[in-house]
C-alpha cells in the first residue's frame, strides 16, 4: 500500500484536523512538518501538477510576508515557488498526497474524497 503524505503545520487547526482524520481512518501517514523542512522545488512542482493548480493557488495570500514581498504582482511561477521555499509559511495547508493525487485539505471533505 502506498503511504499517504501530509504537509502539516501542528499550529494550524485545519492541519491538525486533517491529520486526526487520517489517523482515525487508520491511514499510514508520513507527516512532513514543512515549516521545519520546506519541500524542494521539484516537490512543489510535483504537488502543483497533482493539484492541477498554479503556484499562486498554493499560496497563503493573506500572510504578511506575501504582501511584504509584493508577490501579488509576481507572474513568474519559478519566483513564486522560490518564495514558498524561502518562506514556507506561504504554503497553503494542509496538503495531503495519496496514490498520485493531492488535495489541499480545506475543507476537510476534500481529504475524505481523496481517501475514498
Amino acid at each position: 500500500m502506498n503511504k499517504t503524505i501530509i504537509w502539516h503545520n501542528p499550529r494550524c487547526s485545519k492541519s491538525r484536523n486533517a491529520l486526526e482524520l487520517l489517523e482515525e481512518k487508520g491511514v499510514e501517514t508520513e507527516v512532513v512538518k514543512y515549516l521545519d523542512t520546506p519541500p524542494a522545488k521539484e516537490e512543489i512542482r510535483e504537488v502543483l501538477k497533482l493539484l492541477h493548480i498554479s503556484a499562486r493557488e498554493l499560496m497563503r495570500t493573506k500572510e504578511d510576508i506575501y504582501k511584504e514581498l509584493d508577490l501579488k504582482n509576481e507572474t513568474d511561477e519559478d519566483k513564486l515557488i522560490d518564495a514558498m521555499i524561502e518562506n514556507p509559511k506561504l504554503i497553503e495547508r494542509p496538503v495531503v498526497i495519496k496514490d498520485g493525487k493531492a488535495v489541499i485539505g480545506r475543507p476537510i471533505e476534500k481529504v475524505l474524497k481523496l481517501l475514498a
